[in-house]
């Protein structure tokens, strides 16, 4: 086992989730819900809904690699990314600053990234904040049963573009190419591993509607988080056993998220059964 790799992952892992859970606490509290398909955040259309918008956008990128030359394609990605990173910053920095303070801090990392795009820190501080934004919203918004449904859709396709179509494979290359806040660096002495945001954005959505369903349950925060973090548990160990196995075959891509979700749904059975939710 890289014992460096690991530590890595299980760093950003905590730092990611913890706060994912404190700030999507904060918009649990908040009752704020955006639509999705409908205002039913219990209605699994909103899985098929979360899916379909997830492949316009992964559509749109890979057209954009096919087509674009590669500066107009690096200014597209950036400005994805600046997009992305702006609005991400204010949904997690609104649980902790006031709403001129956000939008400061917000815009510092867009020119922090903008003019200093080497840095690798400050790209993995960045997708540290659009995952803890995008998973806590995203899992205050929707109910558990509806996750359980995207999560196994999305499992479901990571498989088929990863080992299938493969054309998630040619959209990480590219994006790594670009350095952008759509992947965490986790470089060791052999070679510089790359983990989606979406490995780590999921297992947080759920997490967080878990807490929902705790809080409703009538338990208190934070003792609320512990099915969550039993959640992350799960799939800390499933994400772990990805990278691991991938560090001893460098160069074979893997979708982390199959066994993520495996494990997290036969976690959430274990918490559903312990009668921990009423």
């Amino acid at each position: 086992m890289d014992t460096k790799l690991i530590a890595q992952l299980a760093g950003y892992f905590l730092i990611v989730n913890l706060l994912g859970l404190y700030v999507g606490h904060y918009w649990i509290l908040q009752d704020v819900q955006p639509t999705i398909i409908n205002d039913d955040p219990n209605d699994v259309v909103n899985s098929f809904g979360l899916l379909g918008y997830m492949l316009v956008g992964t559509l749109v990128i890979l057209i954009a690699i096919k087509f674009f030359p590669d500066k107009v394609l690096y200014w597209f990605l950036k400005g994805l990314e600046s997009l992305a990173l702006f609005f991400t910053s204010l949904i997690t920095m609104a649980a902790f600053l006031p709403d001129a303070f956000a939008v400061f801090t917000a815009m510092a990392l867009i020119v922090i990234r903008i003019f200093f795009p080497q840095f690798l820190l400050w790209r993995n501080v960045s997708s540290t904040i659009a995952t803890v934004g995008v998973g806590s919203l995203l899992g205050a918004s929707i109910g558990v049963w509806p996750v359980i449904v995207f999560l196994v859709l999305l499992g479901v396709y990571d498989y088929i573009a990863v080992f299938r179509t493969k054309h998630m494979v040619t959209m990480a290359k590219a994006v790594a190419k670009k350095n952008l806040s759509f992947t965490f660096a986790l470089p060791t002495s052999k070679h510089q591993f790359e983990l989606g945001t979406g490995d780590l954005v999921m297992p947080l959505v759920f997490s967080v509607a878990v807490l929902g369903d705790s809080l409703n349950a009538g338990w208190t925060w934070p003792v609320a988080i512990i099915p969550s973090l039993a959640i992350l548990a799960a799939s800390f160990a499933g994400l772990a056993f990805t990278l691991d196995y991938g560090s001893k075959n460098v160069g074979k891509a893997l979708p982390a998220l199959p066994l993520q979700v495996g494990l997290m749904i036969i976690m959430y059975g274990v918490l559903r059964v312990s009668g921990l939710f009423g």
